[in-house]
């Protein structure tokens, strides 16, 4: 044999994977402050979300995006698709309150209120009351199968099912009326349209909550990466502190830790078990921290324990945490000219919405000129234009209206001018306006229809323009 072949034999073949496994993450259970607050907010959450589409308000339901009708009912509003400025406010306020809240406060939004933390909540609970807490569930997962072991898992994710298919099925009922859905479920004669959607929300549910979980919010969720823009050395964070809990190390319960040469965390590793993205707080900011505070809670409850004062884990900024500032002094750095910012244009965007939508007309008309008539001569030697006016009645009660027109010499509307248009309902008129012969030159002219509300006093003004021919 060749000492090429013998060489080659000696090369010992290797294959490296590019891609680690996931390790599952099973969190432990935590009580205290934080996780109670964590519950407030799942109750108030989904007591708002299972529960407004079935309140009712004049008659109908209280919230509805009826995208069939093209109607959004929110109480006492209704909004038209010409009123998509308003969802534009909205998400402009949305932005601009994550920008604040994180500034200020880090996230927040994601350790409490976001639906992804809220269903993983609830999913955990179930998975918890049916396998038993993190290490009954890890011994579960490890042992063969078995009847014990199947009916369990059977039972839980049978659970998970109920939950994610109600889910998807509140969703849908905020587009079609929930009694009508839930009509239309039972007598098993849904929509198709309606039947996807509830299917699909409810898997969404049921794989976000259920499986992926903290894979959302580590690679799935946009804003763990842009989180960062946001912070700075004064935003509030879960911190551990590095000055006090290090060096770390085990040691006796009462034990004097200045004496062992030891710092204040006595490495339990508690604060890793009880993190739904299973991150070591103590390694410093990570995008991966959700801000839930569930650490903050475990340690305190360690450091009772072990006689040591709480708050090694705690809600504070990085630069607080490097000059030893109080809680006072943390919170008076708060407000830094970002955070000002933020708050002005949040202010100033909220009220000029609010007022927009307080002072916005019941009625709102287009004028459309009609093509097949742009402008013609009839009896008399009169010049006729004719128009169609789509008059969109956005109040929930029948309204009369009267149209004329201004802005030319003796022009005038030589067709009907008072109409009535059903509660929510666009109605599309015909209208001719004419002007005497020889008042107005040949060219275009602007002019400008009138629509007043009968009964308010309260007028709309449209600029179109009349057309006299050569």
């Amino acid at each position: 044999m060749s000492d090429a072949s013998q060489s080659a034999q000696a090369v010992e073949e290797k294959v490296v994977s590019l891609y680690a496994a996931q390790k599952k993450i099973y969190p432990r259970t935590v009580q205290g402050l934080f996780a109670k607050w964590r519950w407030v907010f799942v109750w108030l959450t989904q007591i708002a979300f299972y529960g407004v589409p079935w309140l009712q308000w004049n008659e109908r339901q209280a919230v509805l995006f009826d995208l069939e009708a093209r109607r959004f009912y929110i109480f006492d509003l209704v909004l038209f698709p010409q009123d998509f400025i308003y969802l534009t406010g909205l998400l402009v306020i949305s932005a601009l309150s994550l920008f604040l809240f994180t500034a200020v406060a880090g996230r927040l939004w994601c350790g409490y209120a976001c639906p992804q933390t809220v269903y993983s909540e609830i999913f955990m609970w179930i998975e918890r009351r049916v396998e038993g807490d993190r290490g009954a569930r890890i011994r579960l997962d490890k042992s063969p199968i078995s009847s014990g072991k199947f009916a369990r898992k059977t039972l839980k994710h049978a659970l998970w099912v109920v939950v994610a298919l109600w889910t998807g099925f509140t969703f849908v009922g905020y587009f079609t009326p929930i009694g009508e859905l839930a009509m239309q479920t039972l007598a098993q004669t849904l929509g198709p349209w309606q039947t996807f959607w509830v299917l699909f929300y409810g898997f969404a549910t049921y794989g976000n909550a259920g499986f992926m979980r903290e894979q959302v919010c580590k690679y799935m969720c946009p804003y763990a990466r842009f989180q960062s823009a946001m912070f700075d050395q004064d935003t509030m964070i879960v911190t551990y502190d590095e000055a006090r809990g290090e060096p770390r190390g085990a040691r006796k319960k009462g034990s004097d830790a200045s004496a062992l040469g030891l710092g204040s965390c006595i490495d339990c590793g508690l604060c890793v078990q009880v993190c739904p993205t299973g991150i070591d707080i103590r390694n410093g900011l990570q995008y991966e921290c959700i801000g839930c505070g569930a650490c903050i809670d475990v340690c305190d409850d360690v450091m009772d324990k072990v006689g040591y004062p709480k708050g090694l884990v705690k809600y504070s900024t990085q630069r607080g945490m490097r000059m030893g500032w109080s809680r006072g002094q943390i919170l008076k750095h708060a407000l830094r000219p970002r955070v000002l910012i933020y708050s002005a244009i949040l202010i100033a965007v909220t009220v000029a919405i609010a007022a927009s939508l307080m002072t916005r007309s019941s009625l709102r008309f287009d004028v459309i000129r009609d093509r097949g008539a742009i402008a013609r001569m009839v009896e008399k030697g009169q010049i006729e234009n004719v128009y169609r006016l789509n008059l969109m009645n956005a109040s929930e009660s029948e309204m009369s209206v009267q149209v004329a027109v201004s802005g030319a010499p003796n022009i005038r509307v030589a067709s009907e001018t008072n109409y009535t248009i059903g509660a929510t309902q666009t109605r599309s008129v015909a209208v001719r306006v004419r002007v005497p012969p020889l008042v107005l030159k040949p060219g275009t002219y602007s002019i400008q229809f009138d629509v007043q509300i009968l009964g308010e006093g309260r007028t709309i003004h449209e600029a179109s323009t009349f057309i006299v021919p050569r």
